[in-house]
């Protein structure tokens, strides 16, 4: 059994924070995202896999990842030129797949609980293709599967009107015969390879298609508002692993629930109220910071208030006098409240960027 995963892909509903970085090196509770998918199928023994790279942000990922030796793996980085579809991901990835069984794992999915017993479940039954699906409130955002006499007998990719509850998820798991399918499409009104219509055409053919229900949490990570909720998520469960972990300075500041401070981290004059994590480096002076808050390393927050917010590397927040929530500040965003006068509000904003000033 080998792996692919994703690594690509522009992330434009993540702008302007994506305009930097690549999404799948956006932290959730301090690690990038994309180390969760590299854990999940080391933990299931898997050595040999594949990461998708796009030509504009190969670099980042390479130097994020580098071969593998973190996990215990051997990654073979593949290039997709631009994007042109999850099946078109499969096509090029064929040299590398050869005749091996695959799980293929979108790097902006987060699935707790791993991918093991999934990848047992397709090793017991020996299907064609084993989908994993999760009920979600808006199927229409995902590929959707028809389902009769608990098979799936079609699949339709973000369907006006959706014929179930169920999404396909970012978790696909095949024997070669998916080289055939990806090989025999035509691309979707999008222009791009669809997975689903691979889906459909192993369907028509007679192959087996199997599939799981995800009965932990699962997200797509392709709003701000999944990250916020997948650094929560992250943050309660491995908080059931972890106890408080305290390596900074703190002085008699109010800290209670659990929570996790990095070295060289000073508390001072501050009430921090857990799930929370607080990475290297940072200054905490006089502020709060509330559950479900990731401060990556090398930030200030002084005289202000966050909670349930994720702030990338060098983020300063300064003088604000009101509380900070629901937000994902990238790498070197400052909040800074104005002091001079005329006291005036000042903005340098890119794509997408959205302001509430009360």
């Amino acid at each position: 059994m080998k792996a692919l995963i994703t690594s690509g892909g522009r992330g434009t509903r993540l702008r302007p924070i994506t305009n930097t970085n690549n999404k799948h090196l956006i932290p959730i509770a301090n690690k990038p995202m994309l180390f969760y998918a590299l854990e999940a199928v080391a933990e299931a023994g898997i050595k040999e896999v594949g990461v998708i790279v796009g030509s504009d942000t190969k670099n980042e990922i390479i130097s994020a990842l580098g071969n593998g030796t973190l996990w215990d793996i051997n990654i073979t980085y593949i290039e997709q030129d631009e994007p042109r579809g999850l099946a078109h991901v499969v096509k090029i990835s064929e040299p590398f797949i050869g005749k091996d069984n695959f799980i293929f794992y979108l790097g902006d999915n987060m699935i707790v609980g791993g991918v093991k017993r999934f990848i047992e479940e397709f090793e017991a039954y020996k299907p064609d293709c084993q989908l994993v699906l999760a009920r979600v409130k808006d199927p229409q955002r995902f590929g959707v599967p028809e389902i009769k006499d608990g098979k799936i007998i079609s699949i339709e990719e973000k369907p006006a009107k959706p014929k179930s509850h169920y999404a396909v998820t970012g978790l696909y798991i095949y024997d070669n015969i998916i080289f055939e399918a990806v090989n025999n499409i035509k691309p979707g009104a999008r222009g791009e390879l669809e997975i689903s219509d691979a889906h459909q055409y192993l369907l028509n053919k007679g192959k087996v298609v199997r599939y799981s229900e995800i009965t932990g949490w699962w997200k797509d990570t392709g709003e701000p508002e999944d990250l916020l909720e997948a650094n929560r998520l992250v943050l309660d469960r491995a908080f059931e692993l972890e106890h408080r972990q305290i390596e900074g300075y703190v002085d008699d500041s109010d800290i209670a629930g659990k929570v996790i401070i990095g070295k060289k981290t000073e508390i001072i004059n501050s009430i921090i109220r857990g799930p929370v994590i607080i990475g290297e480096n940072i200054s905490i002076k006089d502020s709060y910071i509330g559950p479900y808050t990731s401060i990556h390393n090398n930030c200030e927050i002084c005289n202000s208030e966050v909670e349930y917010s994720i702030l990338m590397e060098e983020c300063r927040v300064i003088n604000v006098d009101i509380r900070i929530e629901r937000s994902l500040l990238g790498r070197g965003a400052s909040i800074i409240r104005c002091t001079g006068r005329p006291r005036s509000h000042r903005f340098l904003i890119g794509d997408q960027s959205r302001v509430e000033v009360v």
